[in-house]
């Protein structure tokens, strides 16, 4: 069973992980598919039971969910995931993860707003004075209780020091692969760098992680591991999921 049992305590739910800290906090091992857009897949996976999907609002990706502006100017805009899927995404149980890539604060208010996303996630050179105003202007007024999660791309040992820096002032780090791309290149970064990490923030592997590596994610261990991030190595084609290979994959880290 994929688990983090370094310095918790673990309990069996529903062939789910979870851990219970000593003030009694318990929170779910996290399973995020990242990359989605297209309407039947997005309710195909949702009915594995994952527990977040990432939305990608960065032009350049090929997995870029567009948002078309009303030609009026005050009609909101408009998914090109299209009405129906977005009322049925909000009955689902998948927290809603936006992805932006060094975005103006403003598309990104927009979007929580009409995705009415739980999550961000920020893929880029963000720094800390605007993820905290980014918060201030969502919380609690356009999203109460929205958290924010800053990416590292990791190639070095020293790359993981780049967590210090956004320490106060996010919920969650993901660690991913340094490319030239901003996610989703397939490529995995050595995880034993991982080692390095002596932070307090919660965080979600990612990088590469393909349906052959079920065996390697249950080995893996670091106490402040929170979670996985599933994309590109589970497509049929970009902005598409096997779900068969996710249904094994998910079934092989979950036994």
């Amino acid at each position: 069973m994929f688990c983090n049992k370094t310095g918790k305590k673990f309990v069996e739910s529903n062939k789910t992980c979870k851990f219970v800290d000593y003030q009694g906090y318990t929170e779910y091992m996290i399973v995020k598919v990242c990359g989605m857009r297209d309407a039947q897949n997005i309710r195909a996976v949702e009915e594995l039971g994952i527990d977040w999907m990432g939305f990608i609002f960065f032009p350049e990706s090929p997995r870029y969910v567009s948002q078309i502006r009303s030609r009026a100017g005050i009609i909101p805009d408009y998914s090109s995931l299209g009405k129906d899927d977005v009322e049925v995404r909000q009955k689902t149980k998948p927290k809603r993860v936006g992805v932006f890539v060094d975005d103006m604060p403003q598309n990104i208010v927009t979007r929580v707003y009409n995705y009415k996303l739980d999550i961000i996630q920020l893929h880029g050179s963000e720094s800390e004075v605007m993820i905290d105003n980014l918060r201030r202007t969502l919380d609690p007024d356009i999203r109460p209780g929205i958290k924010i999660m800053k990416a590292i791309n990791i190639y070095t040992a020293e790359d993981i020091l780049r967590y210090k820096q956004y320490k106060g002032h996010v919920d969650y780090l993901l660690f991913d692969t340094k490319t030239r791309l901003a996610g989703g290149s397939g490529i995995q970064f050595d995880w034993n760098l991982l080692n390095e990490y002596d932070g307090d923030i919660p965080f979600l592997l990612s990088g590469g992680i393909g349906p052959d590596d079920a065996e390697r994610i249950s080995a893996f261990s670091h106490p402040m591991l929170a979670g996985i991030d599933l994309n590109s190595r589970f497509e049929t084609e970009p902005g598409i999921k096997d779900v068969e290979a996710l249904r094994t994959f998910l079934e092989k880290i979950r036994s």
